[in-house]
């Protein structure tokens, strides 16, 4: 390209280039970019000028060359495909006419902040630096499936998604449709910094794999009926925090690994009649739902596994699926008969393993008294499940010693028929068998002789009561080894558990 051939603005910029001067047309710092589109020729630069400069220029002696533009308004496409840019990059608070095309480039860093343009393809691309989509106005699909940034990926306030709807993007296929932000596959070194982003449509992450955090914080990501975060075996090095984090459409974290903190607290998910989140066979260290509204649509965390798990009963929706969920901690620490409930929801019915988990979770924090209310809870739902006359033996366990988790019940039965019989055969002695060969009855032994189907007093077998002490005798055997029976097989059991 000649230099005879530019404008006056695009001289400017050829010879601030050398220098790595930045140009700034801008009227005013509160310009917006999105009214780029009827900027003069005083402030347009053709995109192949540009390029020109990033693969031809050279830096002044002693000095280091970039291109640093602020508010022009760029024409044509920025073509960098497979090339290699020694140069930074700043194009902040510009205008694109076409999509920039950086698909296997290697570049030293990109900086695209306060910009409005219709997409940017850029997938494989390699930064060895940073790449800065802050506070853009993207009207069309943003590819960075691939890339390998050693630095960071920041998108704070970025609004991406769906294309201008004054016309066809001539760079799209006619009828062509794909998630406005991806960047699977993806290595960022550090950090993806994004509080703010606003993403109409799916955001597509699965299989990145992040050097420090993800930060959604306040983000917006809109996909109503669809996949609003699509982030399987997403692999991150500390956290990701989504602090109020507003998801429409499905949140799947399938088979994610995050070491840290998932925090979603005082989130808003909503995808009413499908899942709303999908955090199945993930590995995380924190998981932080606190303060949220309560869930539009099912919560599927199967086969995960958490060191801590924070959620208040009132977050969690009308259908959960917690099947294989294990958790070391549970927060807030709430009485068993707040937190029950949620295990009534599970889609696959009974599941014995989730009252399990919970118990463990009091056990470890202290409480076995919670730990054998959610036992007892499992049983009695066990028993929902069983036919209607294998019930009775489980109904009869409960009404007596609580599947021995309530070990007092059975001792006030015991007293209350002690009491009972010492006051009946106390009234009218039974006879003796053999008279002057029987010891002094004493009707309260004579009762515990009954009831205790093995310690014996020699009352039972020395007086025989008549009419219906009888009847009363009878029934006072029965019980005592019904109350015996039931307390040894609960001891047994919570034994075995232990």
């Amino acid at each position: 390209m000649e230099i005879t051939d530019l404008t006056p603005a695009e001289r400017r910029v050829w010879d601030a280039f050398p220098h790595g001067a930045r140009v700034d047309v801008r009227e005013g710092p509160e310009e917006n970019a999105a009214d780029g589109a009827g900027w003069g020729p005083e402030r347009t630069v053709r995109a192949e000028v540009l390029t020109a400069l990033l693969l031809g220029g050279a830096a002044a002696e002693g000095r280091v060359a970039g291109l640093d533009l602020k508010g022009f308004r760029v024409t044509g496409k920025l073509n960098l495909k497979y090339a290699t840019v020694e140069h930074a990059i700043r194009l902040r608070g510009c205008w694109f006419e076409r999509k920039p095309l950086l698909y296997g480039a290697r570049l030293r860093a990109f900086v695209l902040s306060d910009s409005a343009l219709p997409g940017l393809t850029a997938s494989t691309v390699t930064v060895d630096v940073v790449l800065r989509l802050s506070c853009c106005r993207i009207t069309g699909p943003v590819r960075l499936a691939g890339a390998r940034i050693a630095g960071g990926l920041f998108l704070t306030r970025a609004v991406i998604g769906p294309l201008a709807p004054d016309g066809a993007d001539p760079d799209e296929p006619e009828g062509s449709a794909e998630p406005p932000l991806q960047f699977n596959h993806a290595d960022i070194g550090t950090d993806v910094i994004a509080p703010g982003l606003t993403v109409y449509g799916q955001t597509r992450i699965n299989g990145a794999t992040v050097g420090g955090q993800i930060n959604l914080e306040g983000a917006r990501l809109l996909n109503p009926g669809g996949e609003a975060l699509y982030a399987e075996t997403l692999s991150v090095g500390t956290d990701v925090r989504a602090r109020g984090l507003r998801a429409e459409g499905r949140v799947n974290l399938t088979g994610s690994r995050i070491p840290g903190q998932l925090g979603l607290a005082y989130a808003r998910l909503v995808n009413p009649g499908g899942t709303a989140l999908r955090a199945s066979s993930c590995a995380i260290g924190e998981v932080w739902l606190r303060a949220c509204d309560t869930i539009q649509g099912a919560v599927n965390l199967r086969r995960s596994q958490f060191d801590m798990l924070y959620v208040e009963p009132a977050g969690w929706p009308g259908t959960v699926r917690l099947d294989g969920l294990g958790y070391r901690s549970l927060r807030p620490h709430l009485p068993p008969e707040e937190r029950l409930p949620v295990l009534e929801r599970e889609d696959a019915g009974y599941l014995p393993y989730a009252y399990e988990q919970l118990a463990a979770a009091y056990r470890t924090a202290g409480d076995e008294g919670a730990a054998r209310s959610v036992q007892l809870a499992k049983l009695r739902r066990h028993r929902r499940t069983l036919p209607r006359h294998a019930r009775v033996w489980g109904l009869l366990q409960d009404a007596t010693v609580g599947y021995g988790f309530r070990p007092l019940r059975a001792a006030g039965w015991l007293v209350a028929l002690l009491c009972t019989g010492a006051l009946a055969y106390g009234l009218r002695p039974p006879a003796p068998l053999k008279p002057g060969e029987a010891p002094e009855f004493n009707p309260v032994f004579y009762t515990l002789d009954l009831m205790l189907p093995i310690i014996g007093f020699g009352q039972e077998e020395a007086f025989g009561p008549r009419g219906w002490y009888q009847w009363l005798s009878y029934l006072l055997i029965v019980t005592g080894w019904v109350l015996a029976t039931t307390t040894a097989a609960g001891v047994s059991r919570s034994l075995s558990r232990q």
